[in-house]
């Protein structure tokens, strides 16, 4: 997988994450790239989510997109 792949996929990610929690800012999600502990600690101070739905989330966005 390239670098160009790899970017598209997390676009795709942002965007679904953003969907399922539309508090979530850009500013949130754009340098947080493989940082999943400051990506899940974000999502659960904006959405008041334990980390459990958070994570459950994030992998299931993930890999509806990145097959």
């Amino acid at each position: 997988m390239t670098t160009l792949e790899i970017k598209g996929d997390w676009n795709i990610t942002k965007g679904k994450l953003k969907q399922k929690w539309a508090q979530l800012t850009d500013d949130d999600l754009q340098n947080i790239e493989g940082k999943e502990e400051e990506l899940i600690g974000r999502i659960q101070k904006r959405t008041g989510q334990t980390r459990e739905v958070v994570e459950h989330a994030i992998k299931g966005t993930s890999s509806s997109c990145c097959n």
